[in-house]
């Protein structure tokens, strides 16, 4: 077999044969004779890699930025349906659920057929949904929580498979790079659903208009899904050329996962990361409205929180990978030990700025802005350690996985919990007492940061062996690895695995 055969499983279903392999491939003798315009192993050209990343990008801003517009106008929501803490932050917690139980099934998916082609159906779903969403009547709360929960079915669909593709095109240097841009739009986006949730709803009068923004946004990725971004080959680019990255059944593949102590500790951590950002996204701007500011000063301040969240998250996401570049020529376990150090010293500015709240609204917003920096220097490190820990034909399920277990016990219930905990600290029914027990509520965000830097810290532990064995992974020894046995070579013995000269 030459070595020119794609080393990836072609996809059988809903897969097209033409982004498997090109012709450019059966060139012959005469491409020898002049400088090859070469594909990557991946099959995708260099531009067009370029491309995809850059759309992805885009999806997942319009992701986030989707996310967060609820959180935009809360507030109005509350006025409007006339709930409380508790019920309010259910709009959350229905979304993330239905997002954790379907991303094993997406998976799944995307480990086995047409990823292209699952984004795009999730995608349109979503859109769908988002806008469905946006005609809810006064008296069908349920409703909008029914829709919001359905949301999850897209952005399920979407977040397991994208950073897999950029892993299938990317490898080391240039993969961190290209995940560092593809997860600045995690907090541009949620600052952006900040931003344009008030100011369209302010604008408009109405909230419901803030949710129809990203519905014909998302027409625009998925056109650009379907007709630019080209399916690579799994795995191809990042290959042993004496292996065949062959699938394995379901079972086998949570099985290796959950031998993997770097994937389920920095997983640990990670949840701790979602706990916090979800907390925080949903409660934060109506922790500052209640204040007792003008409701000109609330849109105001929901104007400033969003740059912050926008400003911080890039200067996170770029520093933490560039901290961890200088720090990887001193140590291979430089990754966790960035995104331990980020988690740390996030949580004492947090504190800070929950406590500072009523004395300083200055303060707040400095301790705000250092704190969430902080907090978003683990984003793209953390996608990476999954993807180096992990073969290739496993991605997808990791991907699942973690995004199960840190909403699960993260983001999906935070926002209930905090909203909860608010109410039941309520002495009176007075605005004093709505914003204290809220601030009080929130502190809880603190103490989870210090626990996730611990998570960290341990993966530290345990990154260079599983690194090492995901990238000598041979998957003919994976359920019985053969002894080594001598083998004459010029003269001079060496030692083989059996499976290499078996014919």
């Amino acid at each position: 077999m030459s070595h020119s055969e794609p080393t990836s499983d072609s996809a059988p279903f809903l897969s097209d044969d033409s982004e498997v392999e090109g012709p450019e491939e059966q060139g012959g003798a005469a491409a020898e004779g002049r400088q090859p315009q070469e594909e990557s192993p991946s099959g995708v050209s260099s531009v067009r890699a370029l491309l995809t990343v850059l759309i992805l990008c885009y999806i997942n801003l319009l992701n986030y930025m989707d996310r967060f517009t609820v959180a935009g106008v809360l507030p109005d929501i509350e006025h409007y349906f006339q709930i409380d803490d508790g019920t309010s932050g259910l709009l959350q917690t229905v979304f993330i659920c239905s997002y954790m139980f379907l991303a094993p099934l997406f998976g799944y998916l995307g480990d086995r057929y047409n990823r292209k082609i699952i984004m795009s159906f999730g995608i349109s779903f979503w859109s769908l949904v988002t806008l469905a969403s946006s005609y809810t009547p006064k008296e069908h709360f349920w409703a909008l929580l029914l829709t919001r929960g359905l949301v999850g079915v897209g952005e399920a669909s979407y977040s397991t498979i994208a950073p897999t593709i950029i892993a299938d095109l990317y490898v080391k240097g240039k993969r961190t790079t290209m995940l560092s841009i593809f997860y600045f739009a995690i907090p541009v986006g949620s600052g952006l659903g900040y931003i344009v949730g008030s100011q369209v709803s302010n604008a408009a009068k109405n909230w419901h208009w803030a949710l129809r923004v990203t519905p014909a946004l998302g027409l625009v990725a998925v056109l650009l899904l379907l007709f630019v971004v080209k399916e690579p080959k799994r795995g191809a680019i990042e290959a042993q050329q004496d292996h065949h990255l062959d699938r394995t059944s379901w079972l086998t593949d949570l099985l290796a996962l959950s031998k993997n102590y770097s994937f389920v500790l920095s997983t640990f951590g990670f949840t701790a990361v979602a706990f916090v950002t979800g907390s925080l996204a949903l409660w934060a701007p109506t922790f500052l409205l209640r204040k007792g500011i003008t409701p000109a000063a609330a849109r105001r301040d929901h104007l400033i929180f969003g740059i912050i969240t926008c400003v911080t998250g890039v200067l996170g996401v770029a520093s933490g990978v560039q901290v961890s570049r200088q720090l990887r020529k001193k140590t291979s376990r430089a990754d966790p030990l960035v995104c331990a150090a980020g988690l740390l010293l996030s949580a004492p500015f947090l504190y800070l700025a929950i406590v500072f709240a009523e004395a300083s609204t200055i303060a707040t917003y400095v301790f705000i802005f250092f704190g969430e920096t902080f907090l978003s220097m683990n984003w793209a490190i953390v996608a990476d350690i999954l993807l180096y820990v992990v073969v290739p034909t496993r991605r997808s399920t990791a991907e699942a996985l973690q995004i199960v277990i840190s909403h699960l016990l993260g983001d999906a219930g935070s926002p209930y919990l905090i909203g909860v905990v608010s109410d039941s600290l309520k002495k009176t029914d007075s605005f004093l007492w709505q914003f204290r027990s809220l601030q009080l509520s929130l502190l809880l965000c603190s103490f989870v940061a210090v626990v996730g830097g611990a998570f960290f810290l341990a993966t530290a532990l345990f990154i260079e062996q599983d690194r090492h064995r995901a990238e000598n992974y041979d998957p003919t020894g994976e359920t019985h690895r053969a002894a080594p046995i001598v083998v004459p070579k010029s003269g001079r013995s060496t030692r083989v695995p059996v499976s290499s000269v078996l014919i």
